[in-house]
């Protein structure tokens, strides 16, 4: 049957006029087409979903910014990698605006959505820092409660360590106090999760420096990633998103090659001496299974000014996917508590 594309354009202009569709929509909230010139990054006078790019860099780059829900306590996120994205986050939407919480996602610059120059002097950690303040700051948040998850927890204690007088809250959540405390950890869970016969293979190809080897990625992904990393089965849509963004050259710098050597630019980052500086009401949140010692948490929770701890007794580094109601129930009681 053959439609004629004009008539049916017209009809169903007619249909659209005709047809209440939903509450009527008050005079001026839309904009006119003279009010749509924004900042150069943003247009205004219209409805993004939640969407705001911000500068850094002194404003040569931009960075990807989301926020949903509403309420008077705000949380930016900051995702893992370094290099990740904030797709894994994504169980966060079905808790924290439900529960009256105004969340903020952001991918880092060379991640996802935000643009991702080939700079390597980019990928640092003082670097990075700064581009939590230049987005608290175009995000106009002040009194916020800053979430920062793995890598992410890295930046969380920087960001505090410099700039705390804008933070209501902390949030550090499977991330320890150093690299070597992390590595520490690993090197124990290669032993317990591996038969001797996968643990030699590995520990050859590491110290072969052989990390590209197909052997070496299907050991991580296949036996060992789905009991640190993530539980679930199948891993969350959100997840896969997330490893399939990844941005390999900063996290190459920034970590290395693997998992368990770090030989780039974190390699000796330490701040357990420091922790004792972070003075805003902080919860500290590890995992039975995670890749970070939850005794670490632990430790950290005791360490800072005002600490609390949560335990997941059946999650993994990704415990807000495989331990859900234990770990929102700790974290949206933290944020009751701010």
């Amino acid at each position: 049957m053959s439609i004629n594309r004009r008539s049916f354009i017209k009809s169903a202009a007619v249909a659209v006029v005709a047809s209440p569709i939903g509450p009527a929509v008050a005079e001026g909230s839309f904009a006119s087409a003279d009010s749509l010139e924004g900042d150069g990054l943003n247009p205004s006078g219209i409805r993004m979903a939640g969407v705001k790019m911000i500068p850094v860099v002194n404003g040569r780059y931009k960075v990807w910014t989301k926020k949903l829900g509403s309420g008077p306590v705000k949380v930016l996120l900051l995702h893992g990698g370094p290099g990740a994205s904030h797709e894994y986050l994504e169980a966060m939407e079905s808790f924290l605006p439900e529960a009256g919480v105004e969340m903020y996602y952001y991918d880092q610059l060379g991640v996802n959505f935000s643009d991702q120059p080939d700079d390597p002097s980019l990928w640092t950690l003082a670097r990075y820092t700064e581009e939590v303040e230049e987005v608290r700051r175009g995000l106009g948040l002040e009194q916020f409660v800053l979430y920062g998850h793995s890598w992410g927890g890295i930046l969380a204690m920087e960001y505090a360590l410099k700039y705390q007088q804008h933070l209501r809250g902390l949030i550090i959540s499977n991330m320890a106090a150093s690299t070597a405390s992390y590595l520490k950890r690993t090197a124990t869970l290669k032993e317990q999760m591996l038969s001797s016969e996968d643990l030699a293979r590995l520990n050859a190809l590491e110290a072969a420096g052989d990390y590209d080897n197909p052997e070496y990625e299907a050991m991580m992904m296949n036996k060992l990633y789905p009991q640190m990393i993530c539980r679930t089965k199948p891993w969350p849509n959100a997840v896969d998103r997330a490893f399939s963004h990844l941005n390999e050259k900063i996290y190459v710098q920034m970590q290395g090659k693997s998992e368990f050597v770090v030989t780039g630019n974190l390699k000796d980052w330490d701040r357990w001496d420091r922790l004792r500086e972070i003075q805003v009401k902080t919860l500290t949140i590890g995992a039975r299974y995670d890749e970070m010692d939850p005794e670490d948490m632990k430790k950290m929770s005791k360490l800072v000014r005002q600490g609390s701890y949560a335990y997941c007794p059946n999650g993994s580094h990704f415990g807000f996917w495989d331990d859900q109601r234990t770990y929102f129930g700790h974290l949206l009681s933290f944020l009751r508590s701010v």
